[in-house]
């Protein structure tokens, strides 16, 4: 996974995740906002990984594109995002 992070200075926005139970009211979407936030703020890239394939839309919204996949044997897959900077 390392081979798929970005060299130059990003945020790296991990473990984003949101109980089963309160889904589906927001919350996702606010963590979301908050983590680009920063990045326009700093007008810094921003990565992330997601090994969940129904959040892709979720992070396509807030304007990550799909950077690439990783899957090693029988793992789930991997989708690599990127933000680009903008203001």
């Amino acid at each position: 996974m390392e081979e798929g992070r970005p060299k130059e200075p990003h945020w790296y926005l991990p473990f984003i995740g949101v109980d089963p139970n309160a889904q589906n009211r927001g919350i996702g979407r606010t963590l979301m906002s908050f983590g680009v936030s920063r990045c326009v703020q700093e007008g810094q890239l921003a990565y992330l990984e997601s090994t969940n394939p129904r959040n892709i839309s979720l992070y396509e919204r807030h304007g990550f594109e799909v950077a690439g996949e990783i899957r090693v044997g029988k793992a789930p897959l991997i989708t690599l995002m990127l933000r680009q900077p903008r203001r």
